[in-house]
């Protein structure tokens, strides 16, 4: 993630977020740790396969070249030893549960054993004539290597690399002691000398890494909020799993790019900006339930607009018709209700959503209630240049950003009076996406798809299932898809008691919901433990755009 994403500060931090910062300044970010795990896996392969090599030479190649002595065994044990411990380390760091620092403390150790296996064969398989003052021991190309693929902070990084650069001397001075032949101290320092070098030199990408995780961390920290994994990407922006830094609450984060917005320049941007705060404002004030919560929004110092958003666990409705088909009746009409409920409170605050499709209304598991709708997406729409700056947002011509299968046909034709019965609209295309699988009118090219919105009569959807659906739903569905505005019901409020009185459609409710879920989405209905907030069954809401 670039630094464009730190935020300008609106907030006094507290002394435990600040001593809970300067904790975290000397561990890496988790995206960089793992992926240094990830390379000690193959670092150990391909340590374990040059020690291989070395014992096939010492096995087969050097025997059939008449090597005079027979097979060296020290150094085929020490080859075999070696290739073990690496085939061991390439297996803990593939399969093993441990954590990431865990794991690259392992990783240290490794680097240690294999330094151990070199100093080994050079003071006590090696041939006493190979003792010379020119020759660089292996472990230093170990110590090098090993700093770039897994560095940690310099100061561990410089312990565990003096440790393995002392292997050698270490190994000289025993094999003296047991009255083997080794080199002379002067020798051994000639030897050994490159080795601590190579120590030295290795803390130089550990620095380079901890100041690139540092800056990780720096632009990751949005507000109170820490960003800690990428969910999804849009057409507008990005959405990313984050954290509170004190509340440790799972949050979803959108970030919006500012050109998409219409901004052309600074003064403009101003504007926008303006006009993006009072929005959220309004939007973070709608109280249904069933409206996603908007805990914070701001903008980055590079004009990034974000909003702090609940973190959802369940599925789309349009992931969730095309992974299971379409829904009972019954089922369809608790799920509207839901939807009605938001818009209403939206409606009766002067707000239109006007991007009102399946990908934007989430079935989640909230608690202990299953299919609890969740409406995404208040007040994101794009600045159109045409109309006069005073207009707000949520006013403004939705052109570029509205879902040709679910556009109203006043919409389609640019309407000036474009109001709440556009989201009417909307909602009966997506009542009929649930209760058919398909869409309202299908054509080969988004035009002739809006040009049958606005002249072409739906069919009715229950003669487009083999599901039964209701008369009364069925003119519910088709009252919702009326051409004329006028004709419609006028506002969600009038949707949602036409919902609340179609009795017909009665059958589902939260034991069926809980009932279908245990044996659908079976990941979503395990037990509750505090802080479990984020498993593997998560959905983040929608990218923008």
């Amino acid at each position: 993630m670039s630094p464009r994403h730190k935020i300008i500060a609106r907030r006094h931090d507290s002394a435990v977020a600040r001593s809970s910062d300067s904790g975290r300044t000397s561990r890496m970010p988790e995206e960089i740790v793992s992926d240094q795990v990830r390379r000690l896996a193959v670092f150990s392969a391909t340590a374990g396969a040059v020690w291989a090599f070395a014992l096939f030479m010492d096995i087969v190649v050097l025997p059939a070249a008449g090597q005079p002595g027979g097979p060296n065994w020290r150094s085929i044990g020490i080859e075999v030893c070696v290739t073990l411990s690496a085939l061991g380390m390439w297996a803990y760091m593939r399969v093993s549960p441990a954590a990431h620092h865990v794991k690259m403390n392992a990783g240290f150790v490794f680097m240690v054993v294999n330094a151990l296996g070199i100093a080994l064969f050079n003071a006590w398989a090696a041939p006493p004539l190979e003792f010379q003052p020119r020759q660089l021991s292996w472990a230093t190309v170990l110590i090098l290597v090993y700093s770039m693929i897994a560095p940690s902070t310099p100061r561990r990084t410089l312990v565990a690399s003096l440790v393995a650069a002392s292997m050698d001397p270490l190994s000289y001075g025993v094999v003296h002691l047991l009255g083997l032949p080794a080199p002379t101290p002067v020798t051994t320092l000639i030897l050994c000398w490159p080795n601590y070098a190579c120590a030295t030199i290795a803390m130089l990408p550990s620095s380079l890494l901890q100041r690139i995780g540092r800056r990780l961390r720096e632009a990751q920290e949005l507000g109170s909020y820490q960003l800690l994994e990428l969910l999804g990407r849009g057409g507008m922006g990005e959405v990313w799993r984050a954290e509170h830094r004190l509340l440790a609450r799972q949050a979803a984060v959108k970030l919006v790019r500012p050109e998409v917005l219409g901004a052309r320049d600074d003064a403009e941007a101003s504007i926008v900006l303006r006009r993006f705060e009072r929005e959220a404002q309004a939007t973070s004030v709608l109280s249904s339930p069933h409206t996603i919560q908007v805990f914070d929004f701001g903008v980055t110092d590079e004009g990034t607009f974000y909003y702090v958003m609940e973190l959802l666990a369940g599925r789309d409705l349009e992931s969730l018709v095309r992974e299971f088909g379409p829904v009972p009746a019954s089922r369809a009409i608790y799920l509207l209700r839901q939807v009605a409920h938001s818009l209403a409170d939206a409606h009766a605050r002067g707000l239109v959503h006007r991007d009102i499709k399946p990908a934007n209304i989430y079935a989640c598991r909230m608690g202990l209630e299953y299919d609890f709708v969740k409406v995404l997406d208040f007040g994101l729409v794009k600045i159109n240049s045409r109309r006069r700056t005073g207009d707000s947002l949520a006013t403004l011509d939705h052109t570029t950003t509205g879902t040709p299968a679910y556009m109203a046909p006043e919409t389609i034709l640019g309407d000036a009076d474009v109001d709440r019965r556009a989201d009417v609209y909307a909602l009966g295309c997506v009542a009929y996406y649930l209760l058919t699988g398909q869409l309202v009118f299908e054509a080969d090219t988004s035009m002739k798809m809006l040009m049958q919105h606005v002249h072409a009569e739906p069919i009715p959807p229950s003669q487009r299932t083999e599901l039964p659906i209701p008369k009364e739903l069925d003119d519910l569905v088709l009252a919702c898809l009326q051409k004329d505005p006028a004709l419609r019901p006028q506002n969600a409020s009038d949707l949602f008691r036409m919902a609340q009185q179609c009795h017909a459609c009665d059958g589902w409710g939260p034991e069926a919901a809980q009932q279908w879920w245990k044996v659908h989405l079976p990941e979503f209905t395990g037990p509750l433990a505090v802080g479990e907030q984020h498993g593997s069954g998560i959905r983040p809401p929608a990218p923008v755009g």
